[in-house]
């Protein structure tokens, strides 16, 4: 912001003669002494308004450049709404088949949500049932839904898994990592069903549409993309990818819903995130639902950024880095 200064100048005419030199100014004085104390008080006021008008906008304007404002803390409800949202897929009975092939061991998976408080009617509908209908994802299942789509992501037929950087030899064999060995709640060894069921096979199109969108999806525990799904939110989101374009979501709708679970699952992370850009005067419902994912803001780099001038606050929910 550029502050302009208003300079004003005078101009002194010359007397006509000496006569009217002399005597002039004594009448002059005599009524324009207090004419001008008043017109020194204005001016000094408006010097005093000006300087101090200045620097407020020197505040603002650096306030604004550190993104901060005086609105307020975001709404926890705009980025987690109370009552979930649902998700733009059948779950079918997806449950019931991993269960089969011994990707998800239910004796496992009982006692594990035993010491949970248990299975609840619509847990036990996902794993079981032959239609588990529409889903939904809230802050009271988000953890159940992560171990949901991590199972069918490191378990379902994908290039993504067979050709991408999970098999670099760098890293020592796809195994070796938190989404593969961290799976704890299958039959025998997870790597086992590693890529090796096809559950829901996609079309060309839909593998392409899948890949793109996967490139371009962080998460904060680490700075790897989608494409690289080597922990479980990773391997969870690809799950979901997979299932959205099996089911004729739209790219556009699939970075919205992933932004939804994204923050279900990492809540503190996107309410700071959400915070970052309502401090720079844009609205979270209106915010691009792909740079909110994308490596600047959503991957582990890119969220120590935003704390660099948003304090987090702490929230019930989300999901940990293992089952």
């Amino acid at each position: 912001m550029e502050n302009n200064k208003n300079s004003k100048s005078s101009e002194a005419g010359a007397p006509s003669n000496g006569m009217e030199n002399e005597i002039q100014p004594q009448k002059r004085n005599d009524y324009l002494l207090p004419a001008s104390i008043l017109v020194s008080a204005v001016i000094l006021v408006g010097a005093i308004l000006y300087v101090n008008n200045a620097g407020k906008g020197s505040n603002l304007q650096a306030n604004v450049s550190n993104g901060k404002d005086n609105n307020g803390k975001i709404s926890e409800e705009l980025v987690l709404p109370s009552a979930g949202v649902e998700l733009p897929v059948n779950w079918g009975d997806l449950g019931a088949q991993m269960i089969k092939a011994g990707v998800i061991d239910a004796d496992k998976i009982e006692m594990l949500y035993a010491e949970r408080g248990g299975l609840n009617e619509e847990m036990r509908r996902l794993l079981y049932s032959s239609d588990g209908g529409k889903l939904k994802i809230t802050k009271d299942n988000a953890g159940f839904m992560l171990n949901l789509f991590w199972a069918f992501g490191l378990s379902n037929r994908n290039p993504i898994l067979e050709e991408g950087p999970m098999t670099n030899p760098r890293y020592g064999g796809a195994g070796k990592f938190a989404s593969t060995g961290g799976w704890t709640l299958a039959k025998n060894d997870p790597m086992n069903h590693y890529s090796m069921h096809s559950f829901v096979v996609l079309s060309p199109e839909q593998q392409v549409l899948v890949e793109r969108v996967a490139k371009n999806i962080y998460r904060p525990c680490c700075g790897n993309s989608v494409y690289f799904p080597d922990c479980n939110h990773g391997m969870a989101m690809l799950g979901l990818l997979e299932l959205m374009a099996a089911q004729g979501v739209s790219e556009k709708e699939m970075y919205e819903v992933a932004l939804s679970v994204n923050s279900y699952w990492f809540p503190d992370t996107y309410v700071a995130i959400a915070q970052y850009f309502k401090n720079r005067g844009m609205a979270w419902d209106k915010i691009d639902a792909k740079i909110a994912l994308g490596q600047e803001y959503s991957s582990a780099s890119g969220y120590q950024r935003v704390l660099e001038e948003i304090e987090p606050q702490q929230i019930q929910g989300g999901g940990g880095c293992s089952v």
